[in-house]
């Protein structure tokens, strides 16, 4: 059964009002959301640039035609009472609803579905900045300016990141190199893959090409009898290895993704795997580096596999049975 609090009503008497409680009835929620339903006169238009504009700068997740969702706090339901009032100035109705229970959609699809609306903005940031880390050793004069536009960016995307999306932790590293004097990356001594047997790695949650490669790049040729664990910070895991993190020694590395920093590190020699970091780096930072495109399809089926709901733990199986066929070709090749 729905349960729902009236808390604003504006102009009650809306048709996709009623359309909408068909839609709510069907759905179920066991935390509170901010519900606005509008609709504004087809003739306009500019009220309904300014009303798109203003749902997407607050974050706020569609559910269907003249429905908006965010979360339930006081900031959120002035941003909404807000806008229930311009929408009603330009001749149109609105509905702000408070929901207390929904039906039929569990609060963790919902969180999913603004967790993939802030991927895709992070994708996005993300796809720049590696353009921008790739030129910055051009010392070119727009460079610092962009680099400030970025950044400005990536807050305004924090501000409504509701549920700390993992893509967020990508978009870090890449700040952090693109901020960085170019340099080239100073020799390390190898490290010694028997001193790091049968240890617990930790990496992201939603692991994409990046952190599914070098997954398996450390259970075939590090610690075969790794485990795998998933969080949004390493601080609560002090006995794990963190890798693809922010601010980790296992992590990008002056243009390097992760996969090809633990290649370098532990002095990985075979001619498949430098092939498959090759490919793993044109997939992950998308520069076009090495013109290799064999991981790219890989990386959205991985995402896809995010996005249907499987665990971290089935999508990293899944993704080794690629890499392990990936590699046994390459091998043959």
């Amino acid at each position: 059964m729905l349960k729902y609090l009236l808390h604003e009503c504006i102009q009650v008497n809306i048709p996709a009002y009623r359309r909408l409680i068909g839609f709510l009835s069907n759905m179920s929620q066991t935390r509170p959301w901010l519900l606005l339903l509008y609709a504004l006169p087809t003739r306009r238009n500019s009220e309904r640039v300014h009303f798109w504009r203003k749902v997407k700068k607050f974050g706020a997740l569609p559910l269907k035609n003249g429905a908006y969702v965010l979360p339930d706090d006081p900031v959120q339901y002035e941003r909404f009472q807000w806008l229930s009032k311009q929408v009603r100035d330009g001749g149109g109705e609105a509905t702000l609803i408070r929901i207390t229970e929904i039906e039929g959609i569990p609060s963790e699809k919902i969180i999913q579905a603004f967790n993939d609306l802030r991927e895709k903005e992070y994708d996005g940031l993300a796809r720049e900045l590696a353009t921008l880390v790739r030129k910055k050793g051009k010392q070119h004069p727009m460079l610092g300016r962009t680099l400030e536009k970025l950044e400005r960016r990536f807050h305004e995307i924090q501000e409504i990141d509701y549920f700390g999306c993992s893509a967020s932790q990508h978009v870090k590293i890449l700040l952090r190199q693109a901020e960085a004097a170019p340099a080239r990356i100073q020799p390390t001594r190898a490290l010694k893959a028997k001193d790091f047997s049968k240890r617990v790695w930790l990496t992201r949650p939603r692991p994409g090409i990046d952190r599914v490669g070098s997954a398996w790049l450390i259970r075939h040729f590090i610690d075969p009898a790794a485990r795998f664990k998933f969080a949004e910070s390493p601080k609560a895991h002090a006995g794990c290895i963190p890798y693809d993190m922010y601010n980790v020694e296992f992590s990008h590395q002056g243009d390097d993704c992760t996969f090809e920093t633990l290649v370098r590190r532990f002095r990985i020699e075979d001619r498949a795997v430098k092939a498959l970091a090759e490919m793993v780096h044109d997939a992950d930072l998308e520069d076009d580096k090495f013109k290799r495109v064999e991981c790219i399809g890989l990386h959205r089926i991985l995402k896809g596999l995010c996005r249907q709901g499987l665990t971290d733990e089935a999508v990293l199986a899944k993704g080794f049975e690629c890499f392990d066929a990936l590699y046994t070709d390459l091998k043959k090749a």
